[in-house]
């Protein structure tokens, strides 16, 4: 095992948006040094339409996917009398609200560029501490450093990119219909921004295509006139096996929208993260938006599909992701596979101690920052000592059992290079817990070890009291 000593912390935080937040509330909370670096002049990140950070893609029109209750961090309700699913502006409102709340915003040092991050290494010896290197050329050292800088900073583009003549972009640059008034628009993806986008510029342009590669469930946002996500807590069990959750979510968005192959898509038969949108479906039935299957090639302003068809575009807007980029780090501490980070728990780089992640996850279902705000609570006892970590080996097993189970049940995709299933992490944050709350009580620990199951959201546990 690998204690982290209780010692006397000063640490970095780098991003004050949702996760750099909750990270740095939960440290200062312990009793926790920090200073959270900012890049722009505002707390949020992505949620800040036209951050001068120049890394939000936030557009006008942009809400909450997941229902506010079942979003918001756990200790701090998104305000009673507001709406089901906020909007930018809204939840922008709410993380400047809750970082005053719990004292964060005199630790942000705002429009600090962060360009590097490094081991402090003096003579060859590695001490253990960090060193933080700004643009403006000042370097301060830290005990542990926090990267809460998202993972939408980089776009990723399509290889056909080049061979299209007419308007191009990225779903990061879009934020009003306006300019695509009157053209023939192709919306490339299906996740939650392509469907925002099409949605909004439906209504304006001569029309609009969405163009799926990989099946897709697009589910209802309400259902007998409540959030969908709340009618589905009701129902499904954690001890349900994932193929009848699967079916059932299948037979209730059959009911609302009909099948997906009567719109053009094709219905998956694995694990996906969820699509829905209030009212993609209704601009379906009014013959706004038409879908098409994946790109095969293009040429000029012609477009050819899997499937044979060709039409011709004004503009295409990818929606097609983003790759992490985190360009203050060095190619060591940022190490990847298949674009997957090697973190223990998400959290612990295990070559680099001292190195931790918040927020670099997606969550199938939606409910990220809640997730955060888990996330967060366990490193704050993490650095505090109160929790101890695996060896290297047992931290690299432990990151190769996660990904195993994420291959077995989530397409082979990009899109899910960072998904996380919420039943089985939380049962791992929830193990580390209870021992973190059995140490500071002095009680005996009961340690569950939660091994993946071959079956989906099915864990096999072995129970010993210590």
């Amino acid at each position: 095992m690998q204690p982290v000593p209780r010692t006397a912390q000063r640490i970095a935080v780098i991003g004050a948006g949702a996760a750099g937040l909750c990270a740095a509330k939960h440290l200062l909370a312990r009793g926790v040094e920090v200073v959270v670096y900012e890049l722009g002049s505002f707390i949020g990140g992505l949620w800040v339409y036209q951050n001068d950070n120049g890394l939000s893609p936030a557009y006008r029109s942009l809400h909450l996917n997941s229902e506010a209750s079942i979003t918001a961090y756990k200790d701090f309700p998104f305000p009673k009398d507001g709406p089901l699913y906020p909007d930018h502006f809204e939840v922008s409102r709410y993380l400047q609200a809750y970082a005053e709340h719990f004292g964060v915003l005199p630790h942000i040092r705002f429009r600090s560029n962060v360009v590097g991050v490094a081991e402090t290494n003096a003579a060859g010896i590695k001490d253990g501490s960090w060193t933080v290197r700004l643009a403006d050329g000042s370097v301060e050292e830290f005990s542990a450093v926090v990267v809460a800088s998202g993972h939408q900073g980089v776009p990723k583009h399509a290889d056909w990119r080049a061979d299209f003549t007419g308007e191009y972009l990225h779903s990061n640059s879009y934020q009003i219909p306006e300019p695509f008034r009157n053209k023939r628009v192709l919306v490339v993806g299906m996740g939650n921004s392509a469907v925002d986008i099409a949605s909004d510029i439906c209504v304006v342009t001569s029309s609009t295509t969405i163009s799926a590669r990989s099946p897709v469930l697009v589910m209802p946002r309400m259902l007998f006139g409540v959030p969908t996500s709340r009618v589905l807590g009701k129902i499904e069990k954690r001890w349900m096996p994932w193929a009848f959750r699967r079916t059932m979510r299948e037979l209730l968005t059959r009911i609302v929208h009909g099948s997906m192959e009567q719109w053009g898509f094709v219905t998956p038969k694995t694990r996906t993260h969820p699509t829905s949108h209030p009212s993609l479906m209704a601009h379906f039935v009014w013959n706004r938006i038409t879908a098409k299957p994946g790109i095969a090639s293009v040429r000029g302003n012609e477009v050819s599909f899997v499937d044979g068809s060709v039409a011709s575009f004004d503009t295409i807007i990818a929606a097609t992701g983003y790759a992490v980029g985190l360009p203050f780090l060095t190619e060591n501490a940022a190490s990847t596979q298949e674009h997957k980070p090697e973190l223990f728990l998400r959290v612990v780089s295990p070559s680099q101690p001292g190195l931790y992640f918040v927020g670099l996850f997606n969550v199938a279902g939606g409910g990220n920052i809640r997730m955060m705000d888990d996330q967060a609570e366990w490193l704050a006892d993490l650095v505090c000592g109160d929790v101890d970590l695996p060896d290297q080996a047992g931290m690299r097993v432990a990151i190769a059992e996660e990904r195993a189970f994420l291959k077995r049940h989530y397409p082979a995709s990009p899109r899910y290079a960072l998904e996380l299933d919420p039943t089985f992490y939380r049962k791992q944050l929830m193990q580390e817990r209870k021992r973190a709350l059995a140490y500071r009580q002095r009680v005996p620990v009961v340690k569950l070890d939660v091994k993946l199951s071959a079956k989906p959201d099915v864990a096999a546990a072995n129970i010993t009291v210590k």
